[in-house]
């Protein structure tokens, strides 16, 4: 957990992570409570690195591959 919070900083998280203060003091000022809720996730985000604020989002690595079989399935032919 300690490897999560020092390393692997970029733009991104760094930006997650400051919109999350943002929103957080915002709404510690105007008293919205449920805004707390928000920009405890989006700091989260920042300061642990997962979801897209890890880059996770963007790298390919939820992609599916495909079907490497290029001859397609043809039905067997009935002989009547």
């Amino acid at each position: 957990m300690k490897n999560r919070i020092r390393y692997g900083w970029n733009f991104q998280r760094v930006l997650y992570l400051l919109i999350g203060i943002a929103v957080i003091g915002q709404s510690i000022a105007i008293r919205e409570w449920a805004g707390l809720l928000i920009g405890g996730y989006f700091a989260a985000m920042g300061l642990f690195a997962f979801g897209c604020a890890a880059g996770n989002c963007f790298n390919g690595s939820c992609s599916v591959p495909t079907k490497t079989d290029a001859t397609p399935e043809q039905p067997e032919e009935q002989n009547s």
